[in-house]
């Protein structure tokens, strides 16, 4: 017997398994071999060479924009807003010093690789062509230096404004010419409303349990976006009532004083500050509180570009804590609150109003302007500097004789923006975010002007009339005495 094993038998037509080295066929695949590995080795040294010479051509040639980016809008509506250039090479830092705008506008300046960040300090000013000019931008390794310079022009500006009806209550979103206005959100009660960078937030009031006059429903704050879709309600402390609603600059963050419904001689919650985030839609209130001080608040404002809260208790005294009421510091006492920037806030003590800084805790005087517009009511910062200041001329005999509204330059140069007369009634002022614009509403003849049954009444008549700072020119005069410009609600 044969103890040998068969070899596999090879199917007619398919490919062998191998081939001796000293074949013919092998001595042919050897020679394909080399010859795709010079050629691979060819294509390579090719594609470096051609890759070491636009590298270097680039080089010789300097850095050159090949892409931007900026929101025209987000710049208008916000501070903080970025235009990014992305170059052809990477790049040494860029310093401030190397960049100009126009029109002139605080800025910062990053580098990372191949993109230079501009960020706007403040909001731009609408439906105008801004330019960036960066001088010697160079890069990293080496080459000649060059002048990169991009333009865009900002978007129109745009606001809401609250109407009050005699059958609902309408929030419409307009531009600056009144004639394209859009009805987003409606309600038989809006109390007040405020709007952050995605969502309208509105104060409501539900059905009156009677039809007596000056009864109200139950409070509620609705949460929707800046359409008016997506509705949603935002959980309350309790049942009580709403007032101060304000929105923060970022973070998506708002907050309100509340009143229990049960308030009484037993006690309850009266003015009490609490803050809500609208990221999520099940978080709740939480309550701004200094330990072993008054939980009541007069007054009380977000900090600008932060998540701080200014506010001053019932027992005068002056507070900044977080969001979270954590770390309170006391900035001693004060009667008023007209205003609050990043960095410092408009406060009347009892020896009159100061600029208070917030990062020193120091007091400095209010610039006194050139020229007198009377008894001073309101002042207002202005984003890129100056005040807006709301004054009553008087007569002969010490008595208001109509309203001025001026601007104050941080030198004291003051320009008149607006006047009204004497039975017309300023109900508030409010400066656009950009700072271009000065919005005050106007009752007119206040005395046949009767005011609504609203827990935050106002007289049925309002006009917000809107007028350019620099200029005192008139824009447009809009029916409502609600803003999304004004921070806070009419005082």
């Amino acid at each position: 017997m044969s103890t040998e094993t068969p070899a596999p038998a090879v199917t007619r037509g398919s490919a062998p398994r191998g081939s001796a080295p000293g074949t013919r066929r092998a001595r042919s695949r050897r020679r394909r071999g080399r010859a795709f590995a010079l050629a691979f080795t060819g294509v390579v040294g090719a594609l470096l060479l051609v890759g070491i010479a636009g590298a270097a051509a680039s080089t010789a040639r300097g850095p050159r924009a090949t892409d931007v980016q900026v929101d025209p809008a987000a710049a208008v509506a916000a501070s903080g807003a970025r235009l990014i250039i992305t170059t052809s090479q990477a790049l040494k830092d860029v310093t401030p010093e190397q960049v100009t705008i126009t029109p002139a506008t605080p800025f910062a300046v990053d580098t990372a690789g191949r993109s230079v960040g501009i960020r706007f300090a403040n909001p731009l000013w609408d439906d105008t062509q801004y330019t960036i000019r960066i001088d010697d931008v160079q890069g990293v390794g080496g080459g000649p230096a060059r002048t990169i310079e991009q333009t865009f022009r900002t978007a129109e500006a745009e606001l809401f404004v609250l109407q009050r009806g005699d059958e609902q209550d309408t929030i419409f979103r307009t531009d600056l010419t009144g004639e394209d206005a859009v009805p987003v959100y409606r309600h038989p009660h809006i109390e007040d409303f405020r709007t952050t960078s995605s969502h309208l937030v509105v104060s409501v009031r539900g059905a009156a349990p009677s039809d007596e006059r000056g009864s109200f429903g139950p409070a509620a704050l609705v949460v929707t976006d800046l359409d008016g879709g997506d509705e949603r309600t935002l959980p309350l402390p309790g049942e009580g009532s709403i007032t101060n609603l304000q929105s923060a600059d970022r973070g998506e963050l708002v907050g309100y004083t509340f009143t229990d419904d049960s308030l009484g001689a037993s006690g309850g919650r009266e003015s009490m500050l609490f803050t809500t985030s609208l990221k999520d839609p099940d978080a709740e209130p939480v309550p701004i509180e200094v330990d072993g001080a008054d939980s009541r608040v007069v007054q009380w404002r977000f900090v600008p570009d932060s998540g701080s809260v200014l506010f001053i208790g019932f027992d005068g005294t002056l507070w900044l804590t977080d969001a979270a009421a954590e770390g309170a510091t006391s900035l001693g006492t004060a009667l008023a609150l007209d205003d609050v920037t990043a960095s410092g806030a408009v406060v009347e003590r009892a020896e009159g109003l100061v600029l208070l800084d917030l990062t020193t805790a120091t007091d400095a005087p209010l610039v006194e302007p050139d020229t007198d517009a009377g008894q001073l009511r309101t002042v207002q910062a202005v984003p890129g500097g100056g005040t807006l200041r709301l004054s009553a001329p008087l007569d002969a005999d010490g008595i208001p004789d109509g309203s001025v509204l001026s601007f104050v330059a941080e030198d004291g140069t003051s320009s008149v923006v607006a006047t009204a007369p004497r039975e017309d009634s300023v109900i508030r002022t409010c400066v656009s975010p950009s700072g271009r614009y000065a919005l005050w509403v106007v009752a007119p003849d206040i005395i046949a002007n009767p005011y609504d049954t609203y827990l935050l009444p106002m007289p049925k008549q309002s006009e917000s009339h809107i007028v350019e700072i620099a200029t005192g020119e008139p824009v447009v005069a809009l029916s409502g005495f609600d803003s999304s410009w004004c921070r806070v609600p009419p005082q």
